[in-house]
C-alpha cells in the first residue's frame, strides 16, 4: 500500500467517483463506488511507480497529508 495523498470525491458529470494522487502527476482512476474508486487508484499508483521505475524518472517521496488553503 502506498503513502500518498488520495483524495476521492463524487463527479456529477460522470457519474462516478473520482480517487485523484496530487503528488504523482496524471494519477487518478474512477469508480461506481468509494471502495472501487479507492481499489482502482491503488492498481494505478502501482502502475505509475513501476512505469516511472522503467524509465528513470524521479519519483516523488509522500508527503503525507497536503495542506490546501
Amino acid at each position: 500500500m502506498s503513502k500518498y495523498e488520495i483524495i476521492i470525491y463524487w463527479s456529477k458529470d460522470d457519474k462516478s467517483y473520482i480517487a485523484e494522487v496530487p503528488e504523482l502527476a496524471g494519477c487518478m482512476a474512477d469508480g461506481k463506488s468509494y471502495q472501487q474508486a479507492l481499489s482502482n487508484v491503488e492498481v494505478i499508483i502501482n502502475e505509475w511507480l513501476e512505469t516511472a521505475k522503467q524509465l528513470n524518472r524521479t519519483i516523488p517521496k509522500p508527503k503525507g497529508k497536503l495542506m490546501y488553503a
